[in-house]
């Protein structure tokens, strides 16, 4: 394999791959304003926060971790400003004790919080400016949810993003365009693992245990235990059972950590978990796992790579098909069952929409991860979908291509209306 693709892949795999700690929205807004405190340089009194709409929606519904059960905006907000370390960047507010939760809630109640939307702006972007007297800061986040593009001090600049933007998220250096499905299987099955071990074993660890957490406490919807209850504890079931669990957990404010996939946790949950489930249950070597949550992990990363990381488009569809993908080559399939896998699945769920984060996220991953395990069953049992069936065309590449132009464009209009259902704005 060409050498600048094997490193660049494995640069991609340490930025993408990280840990967060609850929803990366919240906790997005979270480390905005822990960082806009951290230059203001004391508690402000007032604070001012827009946001675009698709991170209204994904603040709206979810509970904040270390926060008491807390939602909305000013929470997170707030949250940042009493206990966050910016430092952590999406594990801003990880470290919170009892008397931070009540110096947060007791925060929400003195404090002057200011929302309003962000209109025409990046779909991923924040602006929070805090005030203390005479003395003022701001910070501006965009593109993706660390992205500090613009610091300021009363009225002084302090730092501003120049580099130019060459791709859809400037923050991430590696290089992208080599992704393919052709090209992730030859570098998943190539690569010294030593190179990525410390990666996987993260993800493995954060990501299995909060889908046991979910599985075994009341959390959400609980829609990892109905699965169980309804359908039995066969493997097919276990994999979308873990993984919608892991969601449940994870919307409901669980305090447990979780290696994010494309800027989301829900989607890092189901990249990994169903592979993880499978792999136990065949009883493959840890060297055949880490190849499949390769191949899972980069898929996923190819598909919302052409889409952003917030849109209409469900970003569960693309996990979950990117999962199916792993749990195909742990059943002995290659380039040819991967590729189909990917079609055939895509093909019967990438019209599932995104209406925020909360607690039918699971649902929708155990849909997701279905689609993924049903297309590679299809093609095992000498079934597919063709070119020109719907938005299938020919090739995993073109029809990958159709789905990054339905997520990134056609389904804009979905994504504003949703917005204006969702804040009753209309």
């Amino acid at each position: 394999m060409d050498f600048k693709l094997y490193d660049d892949f494995i640069k991609i795999l340490e930025e993408e791959l990280v840990p967060a700690f609850g929803c990366t929205e919240p906790i997005s807004i979270a480390y905005c304003a822990a960082k806009a405190r951290e230059i203001l340089g004391e508690i402000p009194d007032k604070i001012e926060i827009s946001a675009s709409g698709n991170v209204i929606k994904n603040v709206k519904s979810v509970i904040v971790p270390n926060t008491g059960g807390l939602k909305g905006i000013a929470s997170a907000a707030a949250a940042g400003i009493i206990a966050g370390d910016a430092n952590k960047k999406l594990e801003v507010i990880s470290c919170v004790c009892e008397n931070d939760i009540k110096a947060i809630n007791d925060y929400l109640k003195t404090a002057s919080f200011q929302i309003s939307p962000i209109i025409d702006g990046d779909k991923l972007e924040i602006y929070i400016k805090v005030y203390s007297g005479n003395n003022n800061a701001s910070v501006r986040i965009a593109k993706t949810h660390c992205n500090i593009t613009d610091i300021c001090k009363n009225g002084n600049i302090i730092y501003k993003q120049s580099l130019p933007v060459i791709m859809d998220e400037p923050s991430m250096s590696a290089d992208r365009s080599g992704l393919s499905v052709k090209n992730i299987i030859k570098f998943a099955e190539s690569v010294d693992l030593n190179k990525v071990k410390d990666i996987l074993d993260r993800q493995i660890e954060y990501n299995y245990k909060i889908a046991l957490e979910g599985i075994e406490n009341d959390w959400g919807a609980n829609i990892g235990s109905i699965l169980l209850k309804t359908y039995g504890n066969d493997i097919k079931t276990m994999c979308k059972a873990l993984a919608a669990a892991g969601s449940d957990a994870r919307m409901g404010g669980c305090e447990l950590p979780v290696v994010i996939n494309s800027g989301s946790g829900n989607q890092g949950i189901t990249v990994s978990v169903p592979v993880i489930a499978y792999a136990k249950h065949l009883k493959c070597s840890n060297e055949k796992l880490y190849r499949a949550l390769l191949i899972s992990n980069l898929i996923a990363i190819h598909i919302k790579g052409g889409i952003g990381p917030l849109s209409a488009f469900c970003g569960a569809v693309s996990a979950g098909c990117a999962a199916g993908c792993g749990i195909a080559y742990l059943n002995g399939g290659h380039e040819k069952e991967i590729d189909h896998t990917l079609v055939n699945s895509l093909a019967t769920v990438s019209g599932i929409f995104c209406d925020g984060a909360k607690a039918s996220c699971a649902a929708k991953i155990a849909s997701s991860v279905e689609a993924g395990m049903l297309g590679y069953f299809m093609y095992e049992n000498g079934q597919q979908f063709y070119a020109e069936d719907g938005i299938v065309s020919n090739g995993v590449e073109r029809t990958i291509n159709n789905i990054c132009r339905l997520g990134a464009y056609a389904m804009n209009e979905t994504d504003e209306e949703i917005i204006r259902i969702m804040t009753r704005c209309d």
